[in-house]
Parts: C-alpha cells; sequence; structure tokens
C-alpha cells in the first residue's frame, strides 16, 4: 500500500464528520474520507459532500449510531448525526449555510423524525468493494464486499478521486499518483478507461464535469476511450444525465463543457438538436453560425453568474432557427439574406421536448419555455409604445422580466455586440416605467365608496375634484395620509363652492403631473437615456 503524509489542513473537516470516523477506529475498524472529499481538501477547495469508507460491514456499522438509514443493495449506510448536536463547530462558512437548507445528497441532507422536532445530517459510509461486472453499463452485477482499502480505490473512476485520507493519522492513501494529477490538473481515468466506462457510462459524463468546475484538462485516453464508447450513454438514465449535465451549465465554464460533449460524441445522444446549429450560418448581423452563437450566449450568462433557467433560455434561445431557415434572394442588389421567421416558436416546441427528456422540474422548464419564446420582442424605442412594453411585461410576468432582459442581453454579445447599448438601455427604462406604481388616488388612505358611504358625498365631479386635492395634501406630506385626517379634510372641502373646490382639484392634478414627470426623468438618467 502507497501511503503518504500530507499537509491537508485536518481542522477543514467538520466535527460531524470526524465524529463518525472516530466511533468506527474506536469499534475496532478503518475509517477513510474518500473521494471528491478528499481531492477537494488538497485543492484548499471547500468539500460539497463528505463520503466515508470503512472495512466494516453494514450490520457492523448499523449498531454504532443512534439511527441509520439502510435501504439499498450497495452497502451503504446513512448515518443520521442530529444538527443539534454538532451545529456549526468546525465547518466552513459555507458549510455552516448549507447545514440549514437541505440542498445536498450528503452532508448537508436533512431527515426529519415523523413529529419533525429533530433535524439529520445525513453521512455515507460505505464498506470497501471489489470490482464487480458491469452488464447494463449502470450497476454492478453483484456487490461483494472486502477488507482491503486498495481494492476499493481501484474500483473509482479518477485517480483525483481515488484518494483516502485519514483525518486522524494524517494518512493519505495514494495508489494511482492522484496527487500529481491534481498538481498537473488533468483528468485521468484509474486504470484502463475503457474498464471503467463500461462498468458505468455516466463516468464519461462525469470527466467533463470535472474538468469544467475544477478547470482541469481531460487526459488524451480518458477522451479517447470517451469517443468509444460515447453510444454506452443511451443506457444512462435521463434523470442521471440530467444531475451531471446540469452541474455542467451551472459550472464557471459551461461551454467548455458543451464542446467537449459535443465533440467526444456524447451531445448527439443528450442533445442532438443543438448539434443543427453546426454550419447554421445566419449571415446579416450575426457573424457566428447558430451553434457558435448559442455558444457565446451562454458563456455570457455563466460569465454573469446567471440562474440555472437563463443559462438554458440563453443556450436554446435560437435553437428553432436551422428548422425555420429560408433563403430570401429578393435582397437589393441581389445579395440575398438568410430568414427564421417563427423561429422562437419553433424553438420553444423543440426546447420544451428537450426539458421534459431531461426531466427538468415544471417550474423552471415553465421560465425557460417563456424565456425562448418571449426573446424576439420589438425593442425598437424609437417606435415602440409603453402599451406594448405593458404587453412584454403581461407576457413573461413581473417577476420574470428582467431574466428576459437578461437573456436579450445573452443575444447580443452572442453576435459580438455591445451589452446595453442606447436602445436596450431606454427600453429597461420604459420597463421601469410600467412596473412601477403610479402616483394616484388610488394610494389614499380613503377612496370614492367610503366617500359615499360614511362621510355621504355623491358621486360626481365634486367627489373627483375632493380627491385630487386630498392627492396634493398627500403628496405634499404622506403622514397626512390616514382615514381620520383626510375625513376631516373632506367635511372641510365639500364646504366650499363649485369654483374654488375645482381649483383646488386641478391644482392637485398637475403637483401629480409634474411628481410624475419628474420619477420619469429619475428613471432616465438611471439608465443613461
Amino acid at each position: 500500500m502507497k501511503q503518504e503524509t500530507t499537509t491537508i489542513n485536518s481542522s477543514k473537516i467538520p466535527n460531524y464528520v470526524t465524529h463518525v470516523t472516530i466511533t468506527l477506529q474506536n469499534a475496532g475498524f478503518e475509517a477513510f474520507l474518500v473521494g471528491g472529499c478528499v481531492r477537494d481538501l488538497i485543492i484548499d477547495r471547500e468539500p460539497k459532500d463528505w463520503d466515508i469508507t470503512t472495512n466494516a460491514k453494514p450490520e457492523e456499522i448499523i449498531p454504532l449510531f443512534d439511527k441509520t438509514i439502510y435501504e439499498n443493495e450497495f452497502g451503504t449506510v446513512g448515518v443520521c448525526i442530529p444538527i443539534t448536536t454538532f451545529p456549526t463547530s468546525g465547518m466552513g462558512e459555507s458549510v455552516k449555510r448549507r447545514a440549514s437548507i437541505d440542498n445536498a445528497r450528503h452532508d448537508s441532507a436533512e431527515s426529519h423524525t415523523p413529529n419533525d422536532e429533530v433535524k439529520y445530517r445525513i453521512l455515507e459510509v460505505t464498506p470497501y468493494r471489489t470490482e464487480a461486472k458491469y452488464s447494463d453499463f449502470r450497476h454492478p452485477d453483484e456487490v461483494n464486499f472486502s477488507d482491503h482499502i486498495e481494492d476499493d480505490l481501484m474500483r473509482r473512476d479518477f485517480t483525483i478521486n481515488a484518494l483516502a485520507y485519514n483525518p486522524h493519522k494524517g494518512q493519505l492513501i495514494d495508489l494511482y499518483k492522484g496527487q500529481e494529477d491534481i498538481k498537473d490538473k488533468v483528468i485521468r481515468a484509474v486504470g484502463n478507461p475503457n474498464d471503467r466506462f463500461q462498468e458505468d457510462a455516466l463516468r464519461m459524463l462525469r470527466a467533463i464535469r470535472f474538468s469544467t468546475e475544477l478547470n482541469f484538462a481531460i487526459s488524451y485516453d480518458t477522451m479517447q476511450a470517451t469517443v468509444n464508447n460515447s453510444e454506452l450513454i443511451k443506457n444512462i438514465s435521463f434523470e442521471r444525465i440530467r444531475d451531471e449535465f446540469l452541474k455542467i451549465i451551472m459550472s464557471s465554464n459551461p461551454v467548455a463543457g458543451v464542446g467537449l460533449l459535443q465533440k467526444l460524441g456524447l451531445l448527439k445522444f443528450i442533445i442532438p438538436e443543438l448539434e443543427e446549429g453546426i454550419g447554421c450560418e445566419q449571415k446579416g448581423a450575426h457573424i457566428y453560425d447558430v451553434w457558435e452563437h448559442l455558444l457565446h450566449a451562454l458563456d455570457h450568462a455563466a460569465q454573469k453568474g446567471w440562474t440555472l433557467e437563463i443559462r438554458l433560455a440563453a443556450l436554446f434561445h435560437d435553437i428553432g432557427k436551422p428548422r425555420t431557415r429560408r433563403w430570401d434572394g429578393t435582397k437589393a442588389g441581389g445579395e440575398g439574406k438568410y430568414t427564421f421567421y417563427g423561429h422562437e416558436v419553433i424553438g420553444e416546441r423543440m426546447t420544451k421536448k428537450i426539458l421534459e427528456r431531461l426531466k427538468i422540474p415544471k417550474r423552471s422548464s415553465d421560465l425557460i419555455l417563456k424565456l425562448v419564446r418571449g426573446h424576439m420582442f420589438f425593442s425598437d424605442t424609437e417606435m415602440i409604445t409603453l402599451s406594448a412594453v405593458r404587453r412584454v411585461v403581461v407576457n413573461v410576468g413581473k417577476d420574470h422580466i428582467w431574466d428576459l432582459m437578461n437573456v436579450r442581453e445573452c443575444d447580443r454579445v452572442g453576435m459580438k455586440k455591445k451589452e446595453a447599448p442606447f436602445r436596450l438601455r431606454k427600453y429597461h427604462a420604459m420597463i421601469e416605467e410600467v412596473l412601477r406604481d403610479p402616483i394616484s388616488v388610488g394610494q389614499l388612505a380613503i377612496d370614492g365608496k367610503y366617500m359615499m358611504d360614511d362621510l355621504k358625498i355623491k358621486a360626481g365631479p365634486r367627489m373627483g375634484w375632493i380627491l385630487s386635492a386630498l392627492l396634493e395634501e398627500v403628496l405634499d406630506d404622506p403622514k397626512k395620509n390616514t382615514k381620520e385626517h383626510l375625513s376631516e379634510l373632506v367635511a372641510s372641502l365639500n364646504m366650499l363652492g363649485d369654483e374654488e373646490l375645482k381649483t383646488l382639484g386641478e391644482r392637485g392634478k398637475e403637483k401629480k403631473e409634474k411628481l410624475e414627470e419628474e420619477e420619469i426623468d429619475k428613471l432616465h438618467k438611471k439608465h443613461g437615456v
């Protein structure tokens, strides 16, 4: 066994993790942190998951802990640690944040008792396992436990993940030069990559995912094995594919990931619709083909740190163009041009099928489809009206209008244009104008119905003048916008003659219009228009 001492800072390992490893050791068993968490500790990157491996068997692990979950055929025991036992000590800041939410499978997962009084973190503890045959390219035909850590590391996917660390002894086991590959920033399969991918074809996607998340290169033999075995991805459920694909999309470099998916022959089995854009020339304002344009749009969304929905909408927004492209030779000068009429409609239909195939949750799917369908809104601010802008807001929803603007920005940058030219900034100002609450009598603490029912004011012009006068009073001093004060003021105003009351009402309208103009002027200055 190759054992090395490392400079891993054990203080970064949460107490609830070392509680499990030391409990196993005190019972006479070996216990190692294994896989990605060890890799991340070496890189000085905060681990998202904590996996533990041991020579103890499930029936030996379960009695050592108060609460466990064992509902699988692979020997993995979920050890439930009450959050109140180890609240936050020994955790980094982001681990502390994750401890309060239920958004990961391991350290940040929470399980609840039936009465929901106790919350748990669940740590997965798995016995050492040996290599086995994978007839379906997904699951081992049988699970055999081992007494030796070497057997377990031998079956791991990549050298950077085939690392085991004993936090109590400071002992690192590295049989496949994983530390060297971490230093060189290389993703390399353990042993023969063809064997690893035929055991579990999802590993091909994982190689690309690690490459994008860690900014590591994939070794030549691992890439070649992916090309040779790419068709095996068809044996993998789309739920598992989705999880890896979305991690690629949410990485800091999703464009490299999508590019590798295509280059290594996997994309055609996952989202073949995207490959239709390769070589699909657009001309006009576009200097890229559809494929390159979509990648540039996605890249901008990633550089901005925008949400999954915006990133996928950017990637798919023009996916319907190849199927709608037509040649129009009527352009002056005989040069002709391509048209893509209705590509947003076709693109929405294609995107819907993709999202269903990937089993994207409905809430995200609905928004992505709205953004793809709505990205072609007319934005010439010299011609467009506020009512037209209001319709765009209604179509996508007030909560997501800025998501649509972000997708439009991705579209522009994907054409090598400025992020926010004057016209788009002007459109943003118009959106804010239709979104803001208008200055109106509707903001008063009393309304016409109250005036008629409780203050006995008759409906008609006098009521309108009184309301406008009240609005001027409140605009000057918002503290006066109370039912009691306004009711007293109504009684006084109602004693005035028509001409005097009309003058006060018109003065109130002028005050309202002046303030409206000032608000709009502020919006224009804010957006530089």
